[in-house]
């Protein structure tokens, strides 16, 4: 066996274990939120649902899940739009001070979330706009504007900006040479960043604990389930948040690998 053959092995063993690591503990949750025995034992009990009806049953985990999908819905499209808009800045325009302002546009995520939801919480109670659901959505949109702004400046740096200049040649403006040209070619990423900032907000714990006060997103509802106790409801929420989270993230790697083209819509006059 040659070096090269041992090290390549190596690696794969590396990256099984690794994932084996992750996933591992995941699919075992899984497996027993479907276990009628209240406890995680060997061998299995039964197989049941009563742990997903038990979670439906409680008046504080629908409310909890709703309160998630308001925020990653407002999450998504707020963050999305202004990265796009950022994305935009930097593909069209030259100034001075710009690499200073995408290092600041990408900073938030490099912050530890303990720090930067200490710090909203700081800055957000100075406005008198703690506690509430518009909170978390707009420390969420802090948090995961980054990562829609990376994906669409990723797709705009595949772009040749002469399309942009023969739009407005053909007589377009600038806003008609943006909707007709730069929207659609970077449409998929555009869609790939509404999907996987919601993912993000979704799955998000430390903000939303600080800032939500009352309105606890679904990661902070099961923090306080497990409170105390230990209860397999926590595997059946778990199991849906993953499947949930897991779906996102699927979907937005699936638009950004779209190679298709944006299509000019625009006819010269």
């Amino acid at each position: 066996m040659t070096v090269d053959r041992l090290i390549r092995r190596m690696l794969r063993a590396y990256v099984v274990i690794a994932l084996g690591f992750v996933f591992v503990p995941i699919v075992i949750s899984f497996i027993f939120s479907f276990n009628s025995d209240r406890f995680p034992t060997l061998p299995l009990g039964s197989f049941s649902t009563e742990w997903y009806e038990a979670i439906f049953s409680e008046g504080q985990v629908p409310v909890a899940f709703r309160t998630s999908l308001i925020v990653g819905g407002a999450v998504a499209l707020l963050s999305t739009f202004i990265g796009f808009a950022a994305a935009y800045t930097d593909f069209r325009y030259r100034f001075f001070g710009k690499s200073v302002y995408m290092s600041l546009a990408l900073l938030p995520p490099t912050i530890p979330v303990l720090i930067l939801g200490l710090t909203m919480l700081m800055f957000l109670s100075r406005v008198s706009l703690v506690g509430e659901i518009h909170s978390v959505v707009i420390a969420h949109v802090v948090f995961c504007m980054p990562f829609a702004m990376a994906l669409i400046r990723l797709r705009l740096s595949q772009m040749d900006p002469d399309l942009e200049r023969a739009a407005w040649n053909l007589g377009a403006s600038s806003w008609r040479a943006m909707l007709g040209v730069i929207v659609p070619f970077a449409l998929p990423a555009i869609l790939s960043a509404l999907f996987l900032t919601a993912a993000v907000s979704f799955d998000e714990f430390m903000i939303a604990f600080f800032v939500g006060g009352v309105n606890e997103t679904v990661p902070v509802r099961v923090l306080n389930m497990m409170q105390g106790q230990v209860s397999p409801r926590i595997n059946a929420v778990g199991s849906l948040v993953f499947a949930i989270s897991m779906t996102l993230v699927i979907v937005a790697q699936f638009l950004l690998m779209m190679r298709r083209p944006g299509r000019p819509m625009l006819r010269r006059t």
